[in-house]
């Protein structure tokens, strides 16, 4: 009965110990790098610009989405009405539009205003003015919600088509084609071109800790002959990676919003010479983490894959 306990009282211990241990070479590696301060600033830097490149071309996607997304005044559909409907009977059914799922607006043009416009717009006044009748029909112009896919959109296009009061139902899908084929092609680019970024990484991070094992050839060779096992010589090469990634995962985040806020205000400018109340987004927190974790895994593959292959070449002979 007394064994159990010690038996529980060891692992506690063994933990403990273990934590204790990869602590110590964690904080000893964070030391060594602040005492060479330019090399691995200069090996961070690369790193964070690397790690910048897809995470920029990240947010330019987000807001060329925002950008493209902004559906107002731009992608509409138009629903011309029977000549049979009433302006009471277009005016309901704008009310019941408006409450349906997948549409974000509704609004009612009646035949005398679609008249009005057309004559302001087309320049045919007096030839309007020779027709004795109205040829123009009352519109219910609707405005999708900005999260519906495209397959969305033409499912919800074709239900309003067939709706007892709507004589044709016209959306601009070539525009939304085109749309979604360039929003597709950017994104297919931006995961492209992480994916090599990221390979930079795990080299640049694997040549400086294969420089930093030649350095220490003789400290590696002499724990060795003192019987070191070899986990306990990769340890302090492997959180040298880490904390690699960890400085350019915080190099690039400074970077991508230096960047943004530079551009905030230009952007702005822009968007106000539109008359649109467009503004920049930023880097979310959720990116910013997601990035610097990226940089911690990068340069931990980085220093496992050069450890690995170098480290077994120091022999004690």
């Amino acid at each position: 009965m007394a064994k159990v306990p010690e038996a529980s009282s060891e692992r506690p211990a063994w933990i403990r110990r273990w934590a204790q241990e990869n602590a110590r070479v964690l904080f000893a590696t964070l030391g060594r790098l602040c005492r060479e301060p330019v090399s691995t600033l200069l090996t961070a830097a690369v790193i964070g610009i690397t790690l910048a490149l897809p995470a920029a071309l990240h947010v330019l996607a987000q807001n060329v989405s925002a950008i493209s997304y902004s559906w107002e005044g731009t992608l509409q559909a138009s629903l011309f009405l029977k000549d049979s409907v009433s302006p009471e009977r277009g005016r309901e059914l704008v009310q019941s539009l408006q409450g349906r799922p997948g549409i974000a607006r509704a609004s009612y043009i009646s035949r005398e205003q679609s008249l009005v416009e057309f004559r302001e717009l087309s320049g045919f006044g007096e030839a309007l003015d020779l027709l004795t009748d109205n040829p123009l029909p009352a519109v219910i112009v609707v405005t999708p919600q900005r999260e519906l896919a495209q397959a969305q959109v033409s499912r919800l296009i074709d239900e309003l088509a067939r709706l007892p009061e709507v004589e044709v139902a016209k959306l601009d899908q070539k525009w939304l084609e085109r749309l979604y084929a360039i929003l597709a092609i950017i994104q297919r680019a931006v995961l492209i071109i992480s994916a090599l970024l990221a390979l930079a990484v795990v080299v640049t991070v694997g040549n400086t800790i294969r420089l930093d094992i030649e350095n220490r050839r003789d400290e590696i060779i002499v724990m060795k002959l003192i019987g070191a096992p070899d986990g306990f010589i990769r340890r302090p090469f492997m959180y040298t990676g880490v904390w690699y990634g960890v400085f350019g995962g915080l190099i690039a985040w400074l970077l991508v919003n230096l960047a943004l806020k530079a551009l905030a205000g230009p952007a702005r400018n822009l968007a106000g010479l539109y008359e649109s109340s467009f503004k920049l987004s930023s880097l979310s927190w959720e990116a910013g983490f997601i990035m610097l974790g990226a940089g911690v895994v990068l340069g931990g593959l980085g220093s496992a894959w050069t450890v690995g292959r170098h480290l077994s070449r120091y022999e004690p002979g």
